[in-house]
Formats: structure tokens, sequence, C-alpha cells
């Protein structure tokens, strides 16, 4: 009993931590407290984040805000179609006193990296974070660099539609835990927006509410949630189900029923318990596992405009799958 008391103490900590960046990011991205959570998810989870929605609607400053709100180092890449891998990377240059090489970091080296519309730069460019994703090192001229800890990608997207974009690939899209959508803001809360930035934006008043250590306790304490076998066995059900449809030509990869299960736990520590419910896993399984997977056929399914049709078959098949009593 007297050894479970100072981790249940660092979790209820982490939970009030995490609670006040939630609240701090709502100061400058209004009426989005989901979109925010589930980021806050993936800083906690060690996952990335990709946000995608049509230019305009807060993906930017949703990024911005929550790496103001932890006092980590921050970069910020704006993507464009000129942009090369060393841009992201760094490069070495010749030193002409001691005649050898100086390398030089690339924005990469931060602990949060916003990619600024990822997806107008070209694959090849795009690959270049590939590595930094999924190993949290680059390889550069040969040479293996580690990457600060903790790291975290933010990268925006606009949708394919949009003029000037390229897609991101299967396997790049992989490597983000979560994909998030935040639409346009009902009429009350656009009002508000446009009486709290009549003189400044909100988010420039913003100041660090959560430090290293601290972000580091509350990694540590995710891990710790408990998610019991019932639990694991739904979340894989719905994994499985995603690879038995006909709908799907490629379901969600062993990668993505490992980042749903951190992402519960994750969310149940936001939510101030040291176990997960079919609910988080409920709640999360459209953004880890929408842009994982391939739909058979777009035009066979009745889609609103602009929905997703991986997201619209994972949601019916979350529906599908019975829950755990």
């Amino acid at each position: 009993m007297t050894l479970d008391a100072p981790r249940a103490a660092d979790a209820s900590s982490s939970a009030a931590h995490l609670q006040g960046l939630v609240a701090n990011v709502e100061r400058a991205i209004l009426g989005k407290r989901e979109a925010i959570t589930l980021a806050v998810v993936g800083l906690v989870a060690e996952g990335h984040v990709l946000l995608e929605d049509v230019p305009g609607t807060g993906k930017t400053t949703l990024a911005r805000a929550l790496a103001r709100s932890v006092d980590l180092s921050f970069r910020r890449l704006q993507f464009t179609a000129d942009m090369l891998p060393s841009d992201v990377l760094g490069l070495s240059t010749h030193d002409s006193v001691s005649g050898g090489f100086t390398f030089h970091p690339g924005p990469i080296f931060s602990h949060v990296v916003l990619a600024d519309e990822l997806n107008r730069t070209p694959p090849r460019t795009q690959s270049a974070l590939l590595e930094a994703m999924n190993a949290r090192h680059v390889s550069v001229e040969g040479e293996t660099r580690e990457l600060p800890h903790p790291f975290l990608v933010i990268a925006t997207q606009n949708p394919l539609e949009f003029e000037g974009t390229y897609p991101l690939p299967e396997s790049q899209l992989d490597r983000f835990l979560l994909r998030l959508r935040l639409g346009y803001p009902g009429p009350n809360v656009e009002r508000a927006i446009l009486r709290s930035q009549l003189s400044a934006h909100p988010i420039d008043e913003l100041r660090p509410v959560l430090d290293r250590a601290q972000l580091q306790a509350a990694i540590l304490a995710a891990r710790e949630v408990r998610v019991e076998d019932p639990l694991v066995d739904y979340l894989l059900a719905i994994v499985e189900a995603t690879r038995r449809t006909g709908g799907l030509l490629l379901g969600a990869s062993t990668r993505g029923a490992l980042g749903l299960q951190r992402a519960a736990q994750a969310l149940a520590l936001i939510e101030g318990r040291d176990y997960c419910v079919p609910d988080d896993v409920k709640r999360l399984a459209v953004p880890v596992l929408g842009h994982r997977v391939v739909p058979a056929e777009r035009g066979a399914l009745d889609l609103a405009p602009g929905a997703d049709a991986g997201e619209a078959l994972v949601a019916d098949l979350v529906e599908a799958v019975p829950v755990p009593a």
C-alpha cells in the first residue's frame, strides 16, 4: 500500500497539470476543447499529431498555443514546394580554418516542431521527417544524431482538393498518432473570437504552465495507467474489424493498435483516472485509426460534404463491435 501511494500522488498531480494545460490552450482557441484535449493526448502519449482542415480554422493557432504552453524548445517550419530535406535536417559546411566540416542542426532538433502545411512540399522532403518521427533520431551524411526528448511533431495540412498539395504516403500517415479536424466554429463562438481579437491575439499572452520535468512525469504516469485484459480484447476487436471489412483495402496496423492503447492511457490520465474504460477507446478510435485505413470505394459511401471515408467506416465499425461489460 505504501509503495502505491507516491505513484497515485504523481498521477493526481500530473492530471491536474494536464487539465491546466488544456485550459491554457483554450484561452487562445475558443470552442475546440475536444481537439485541444486530443492534441495533449498526443503530447503525453509521445505520438505526433496531424491537423487537417481548410485554411483559417485555427490549425496553426492550436499548434502554436500548445507549444507556448509547455516550456520546451519550439521551431516552426513553413513547408513550401521548393523546400529541401537539408532545410529540415540541417547540413555540414566546410570550415576553412580547421579544414574539417561543421554540422549545423536544422529546425528538426527541437522539442516541438510545427510542420506547417506539410502536404505543400514534395514527397522527398516529406520523407525527411519519417525517420525522425519514427525513431527520434536522424541520419545526416552517414551519421546518426539523436533528437531532443520529448519530441513532438505537430503537422498541419490542407485537404487534398486544394491546389498545390501532395498526398502524404500511407507510411508517413501511419507515423501520426492522431489526425484531428477543427471545423468552423459555431456563430456564438465565432462572435467571441472576433471580440477577443479586437486589439491583439490571445496567444500573445500565453505563458508556459508546464515545464519539462512536469511533462516527463505525466508521460511516465500515463504509462502506468491500467488497461485490463477485456479492454485490450475490445481494442483488438476494433482493429481486427478494420482488416476484415470489405469496405477497406487496408486495415489498421499493429502500430495503430499500440497507438490506440497509448492514447487511451493518456486520455484516462487527463480525465483524472489511473485506469482505462471502453469509452476512452471509442472516443479515440476514429482520430487514431481513421487516417491509417484505405477505403475500397469512396463513391459507394453516402458521405456528407468534406467527410472522410476512412473515418466514417471506422466509426461504423466501432458501433458494431460489442462493448465489454
